[in-house]
């Protein structure tokens, strides 16, 4: 199993979680890192014996790679061990004097310590690892002017991952499915947002939302505002986001195209001196999602319908038993009103989020509360609880697992206390490989060979043997009352629910 950045730098013992923190910022910028210095980016931190180990390994997207197996654990090379050491020592960007070798291959090494807080009067420099850049030389080749752009917009982050101006804690995480990587498309401002270099990607995004010139010498917030239609409401955080001052994202539309786009802005130890915005086309993207949103608020509403539907149902169900005068068929459409109604509860609640799963602790505080009013007995009085957690489970185990708990409470509450006074306890139990639960009433307890004869049973019996590949068992507890154990594999609920 192959450690995350948490468990290796907590391993070590020297790290706080504000540290871990800035070091996951940090590599969730490892590719834009990586693909402008076509180089891989690679982030050690300190061991307690004074070495230092890799965390995250970052390969370029335009260029070779050095290290075709994954480094992360591995600890420094002796090659590499002074630089990277007087890097964090020193909280300097520290350059190899001579090319480096690795495995026959020319490279040039590059240490820059990670500082979370710069130095002030009195206190040095807080340095919580250091990221190293291999470039290499076995392809060199006349670099072009996007190539000598993006390696400056590299050492310009680099430089601002030394003096703890990047990552910037203000920028947005979770960005929308299509973020812009450094080869989709790159503009570069001044500090006054005029563009200086625009890759020819990004010059072709804009030209697809109706620009028709060039974008350098131009100002981008200029560019938008002419692109975009007038009588359009568009993204508040564009201008910012358009003029380079702020690290934000933001989509820009026009003509029917997309462009989703990100600002990072440059800084020299503080100072803003311009920013790169990186831009990408996300016009399929968006109209996919677009649609998956449709979609998900069509089945929302199937949902609701047929909860609706449900609930007629079993309002029907319930005028049908009150008008009949035989016994056995009132109770057999009582039970099957009861039946649709926790159907019903279940379509409920899937119709009111988008989520593939459901937090079934809700769904069943729901259920209990209406066996509670349906199946009391005359002469019966039962106190229901429950304990424990259910969790989140897929949406399609909520309706068999809800109907069958609904037939076993029931059942408790209506023969385990017949004409009696007592307790119904649900208690569930969750563990990483199983969900059990646990239905005990305090009744006179289960008769002998009764176990499989009533269709409740049998129901039940089907919902979770067949539907969620679980077990169930009844027997009689010591002194007095029935218990009934479910148990189901989580590898067949699972599924991401959590």
């Amino acid at each position: 199993m192959v450690s995350t950045l948490s468990d290796l730098v907590h391993a070590q013992g020297l790290s706080t979680d504000a540290d871990v923190e800035w070091l996951h910022r940090l590599a969730g910028d490892g590719q834009l890192l990586a693909d402008l210095a076509f180089a891989d980016i690679v982030i050690w931190v300190p061991t307690a014996d004074d070495s230092f180990i890799a965390v995250a390994h970052t390969r370029p997207g335009g260029a070779a790679t050095l290290f075709y197996r994954d480094i992360v654990g591995d600890r420094v090379r002796p090659q590499w061990r002074t630089q990277v050491k007087d890097a964090f020592t020193q909280a300097r960007i520290v350059d190899s004097a001579s090319p480096d070798w690795f495995e026959e291959t020319p490279t040039r090494v590059r240490a820059v310590p990670i500082v979370r807080e710069r130095a002030t009067e009195g206190r040095a420099a807080h340095v919580v690892g250091v990221l190293t850049r291999h470039t290499n030389l076995g392809e060199a080749r006349t670099p072009s002017r996007q190539q000598i752009t993006f390696n400056d917009c590299a050492d310009d982050l680099f430089g601002m991952v030394a003096s703890s101006d990047f990552p910037d804690l203000n920028a947005p995480t979770a960005p929308r499915r299509g973020a812009p990587r450094a080869s989709d498309g790159l503009i570069r401002l001044d500090v006054d947002g005029m563009t200086t270099f625009a890759s020819p990607n990004a010059l072709s995004a804009f030209n697809r939302l109706g620009f028709e010139d060039e974008l350098e010498g131009e100002p981008l917030i200029e560019v938008a505002t002419a692109i975009l239609p007038s009588k359009r409401e568009f993204d508040e955080s564009l201008p910012i986001v358009m003029a380079g001052r702020a690290p934000w994202r933001a989509d820009i539309e026009a003509r029917g195209v997309t462009v989703s786009l990100r600002t990072i802005p440059l800084r020299d130890h503080g100072t803003r001196i311009g920013a790169i915005v990186l831009c990408r086309d996300v016009s399929e993207i968006r109209h996919q999602e677009q649609e998956l949103i449709t979609k998900d608020a069509t089945i929302r509403e199937i949902h609701h319908r047929v909860k609706n539907n449900l609930q007629t149902v079993a309002s029907l169900l319930r005028i049908q038993a009150r008008r009949t005068h035989s016994e056995e068929a009132r109770d057999a459409l009582t039970q099957a009103m009861r039946r649709v109604s926790a159907i019903a509860v279940v379509h409920d609640t899937l119709s009111e989020g988008l989520a593939q799963n459901v937090d079934f602790d809700e769904v069943f505080a729901r259920v209990l509360k209406l066996v509670a009013e349906v199946a009391a007995a005359p002469n019966t009085r039962a106190r229901t609880r429950s304990s424990g957690r259910f969790g989140t489970l897929p949406s399609e185990y909520a309706t068999p697992l809800a109907l069958a708990l609904t037939e076993l409470v029931t059942n408790a509450v209506e023969h385990g206390l017949a004409g009696t006074e007592g307790d119904v306890e649900i208690v569930a139990e969750r563990s990483a490989e199983r969900l059990e639960v646990k239905v005990r009433d305090s009744g006179s307890g289960l008769p002998e060979g009764q176990v499989g004869r009533g269709l409740g049973t049998q129901i039940v019996r089907t919902l979770i043997q067949g539907e969620l590949s679980g077990t169930i068992d009844w027997h009689t507890l010591v002194g007095s009352g029935t218990e009934v154990t479910i148990e189901i594999p989580l590898r067949y609920i699972e599924r991401d629910a959590g």
